[in-house]
């Protein structure tokens, strides 16, 4: 089980409280994928992703960003309990969908780099390593069925 000190579970849950979920989850996983452009082909279906431009005004992208991030907010309630959290998308992604894991983790940095953007000097070194260590343990935790 992970330690989470008092200040880790305010700095995240202060900037938690402000994030806009749909801008800033279709910010990230625009960012995947024109980033990583191997991981577009989880997203086959999703349409035009043949440019930066196609990917960020893509309504599915959009739409996928922003259901990525509501359940991301499911870790910010559940702190505690992350692993259990994610136990069922853990294993869809495993069984059904194939996502190589690493990609939990791209997805994780670049989610700090969005806030970090979004946050300003709001987003303090002591924040960035609150948010580092969650997307890390999201990331494990949406991993666990892998192993």
């Amino acid at each position: 089980m992970v330690h989470w000190s008092a200040e880790e579970k305010q700095l995240i849950t202060s900037i938690w409280g402000k994030v806009n979920v749909a801008d800033c989850g279709a910010e990230a996983l625009a960012r995947l994928l024109i980033v990583y452009p191997w991981t577009q082909r989880f997203f086959a279906s999703f349409g035009n992703l043949s440019s930066a431009t196609a990917i960020s005004g893509n309504p599915n992208v959009r739409a996928h960003g922003k259901k990525v991030l509501t359940s991301f907010g499911e870790a910010v309630k559940n702190l505690d309990n992350i692993k259990n959290t994610f136990a069922q998308l853990s294993e869809l992604h495993c069984d059904k969908l194939h996502v190589d894991p690493e990609n939990f983790r791209l997805l994780g940095d670049i989610l700090v780099i969005v806030l970090a953007a979004h946050f300003g000097k709001d987003f303090t070194p002591d924040c960035q390593a609150a948010w580092q260590k969650l997307v890390r343990v999201v990331a494990h935790a949406l991993a666990r069925k892998y192993h």
